[in-house]
């Protein structure tokens, strides 16, 4: 029987019941009711593993456009928060005008759920099913997860590659209420561990504590006992107990909960091709970004409203799925370039703690991602900046646990910029290293920077190439350079402006920004000194 080829009467199969698939099968089913839409989940309709998912702003606006019916559900089910909460030693720091809604991963899959039956979407649940299923279908989504069976068969044409981080995180919920998107740090004998917690089941008052840690520390910690290689399900009782006495402060008398709790190491999947024929994939399956930066949800959410669009406006199916990778890709790998330095900060996060102070540590934090800058940090919370600054004026912005800067802190050195002109060539004590321009060179960097520092540099100038990588590992090699060899940091880094180079100040990655002498005077006008500094 001939397929039909126009794009109101499409046959679809969606391998995957997850937020994504279900998602996708609602919007199709919505734009035309002809459509026969099949979601086939292995998993059980009520099994669900996690605890909280996050949407911010953005998102819901995006969604709101694509289901005005699941958007009201969001925000009728889910907890609204707006600030960012940092605790270190004692201190809590917050910063607002930030923006989500979370909401606890059962309900939103019993609401995608209901709206998919509301329109006539066939729901096959503990059905697995292989490509070789699926003969009479028009297409095809892979939205079967990170683990996708689909990019494995097909891994030919869609050429997966997949990274795993050395930080190790464990997904758990918790009694404990939080108002915030709450980052707590903790070190115990064996090394530091953080959570990411946030309130996210409206009618429990659960949230959800996901932490995180260094796998040196897990190691030392005596972590690594249970066999994730059980089948889903059981999670770990000794790490939830353990965890249990390193956060206690912080818990204040409230359990620690599992559903499927168990150490895990982040994959960053990426594909070079997202399409191979009437197949396509969604989601985890196609693309991941770290949790920190990119729901995985929220991404799966996203990629359907782009599928869903292109199959709408494009005449034929191969047409359709060339705009939805063509379009959506690039917001993708926005994404997960952000996600990387965030991804390698989590991996080190002990290094930045144990080294900051409070307000430095939380600024360091706040823009890990390099998508967030002095200048969007003051957009959010005026405040927070303010509060920044008059403590990096107070104490010139080095700590206790630093040796002062060798250099004048004349202006322009003490705005929050510290511009420094090149022309006046290196400040005393300085040596120019060449810097990395990938992370396979980092490691012979190090080197070179601790003999340097070991014969009397007291200032290390490192230049960044123009590109993401190279900025990237220059800044990495400028934090351990300022943390663990003691010696300040002049960075020059391409197309810098002053939002940026103050940036860099503020967060503790650079003590020095060189800059042409021609650009100080203009960077100082553009970025307001509320110091007082001069």
């Amino acid at each position: 029987m001939a397929r039909p080829t126009g794009r109101r009467h499409v046959r679809i199969a969606i391998i995957g019941g997850g937020p994504g698939g279900l998602y996708l099968a609602a919007l199709l089913k919505a734009a035309d009711p002809r459509r026969r839409v099949h979601v086939f989940e292995r998993n059980r309709s009520d099994d669900t593993f996690g605890f909280g998912v996050v949407f911010s702003d953005p998102t819901l606006r995006s969604l709101a456009e694509g289901d005005p019916v699941v958007h009201h559900g969001l925000l009728a089910e889910g907890v609204r928060w707006d600030d960012i909460e940092v605790r270190l030693r004692g201190s809590r720091i917050r910063c607002g005008g930030n923006g989500f809604v979370a909401i606890a991963r059962h309900r939103l899959l019993a609401l995608l759920q209901e709206r998919c039956r509301g329109l006539g979407v066939d729901l096959h649940f503990e059905s697995p099913v292989a490509l070789e299923d699926l003969e009479e279908a028009d297409l095809v989504v892979a939205a079967d997860g990170v683990n996708s069976t689909v990019r494995e068969r097909l891994k030919d044409v869609f050429r997966p590659a997949v990274t795993t981080g050395s930080a190790k995180f464990i997904w758990l919920g918790t009694t404990a209420p939080f108002d915030a998107l709450t980052f707590v740090f903790e070190r115990r004998e064996e090394g530091w561990f953080a959570v990411h917690g946030y309130p996210s089941d409206r009618g429990t008052g659960a949230g959800t504590f996901i932490v995180e840690t260094e796998g040196e520390t897990w190691h030392r910690a005596g972590l690594d006992a249970f066999d994730v290689g059980q089948p889903p399900g059981p999670s770990d009782l000794r790490s939830r107990d353990y965890l249990a006495s390193v956060f206690r402060d912080h818990l204040d008398g409230h359990a620690l909960l599992v559903n499927n709790s168990r150490w895990a190491s982040f994959r960053t999947v990426r594909c070079r091709r997202w399409r191979a024929g009437r197949v396509a994939l969604l989601g985890d399956a196609a693309h991941t970004a770290h949790f920190s930066v990119g729901s995985g949800t929220r991404m799966a959410m996203q990629d359907a409203l782009a599928l869903a669009r292109a199959l709408e406006v494009e005449p034929s199916l191969d047409r359709a799925l060339q705009r939805y990778e063509r379009e959506r890709r690039p917001e993708v790998e926005r994404i997960q370039g952000a996600a990387r330095p965030s991804l390698a900060w989590w991996e080190r996060f002990g290094t930045y703690a144990a080294h900051l102070e409070p307000p430095q540590f939380a600024y360091h934090f706040l823009t890990r991602s390099g998508r967030v800058d002095h200048r969007r940090l003051g957009e959010r919370d005026p405040g927070f900046v303010r509060r920044v600054e008059e403590w990096f004026a107070a104490g010139a912005g080095l700590g206790e646990r630093r040796p002062p800067l060798r250099v004048p802190l004349r202006r322009p050195f003490a705005h929050p910029t510290r511009l420094w002109p090149l022309e006046e060539g290196l400040p005393p004590g300085g040596v120019r290293l060449p810097a990395p321009r990938s992370e396979s060179g980092l490691e012979a960097a190090r080197r070179r920077a601790e003999r340097a520092v070991a014969g009397g540099a007291t200032v290390v100038a490192l230049a960044s190439a123009s590109t993401a990588e190279s900025r990237l590992c220059v800044i990495r090699l400028a934090e351990w350079v300022r943390f663990r060899l003691g010696a300040a940091v002049l960075l020059e880094v391409p197309d810098l402006d002053a939002s940026g180079a103050a940036t860099l100040v503020l967060s503790g990655r650079a003590d020095l920004i060189g800059v042409p002498r021609a650009c100080i005077e203009p960077m100082l006008r553009s970025t307001p000194d509320r110091t007082g500094a001069r």
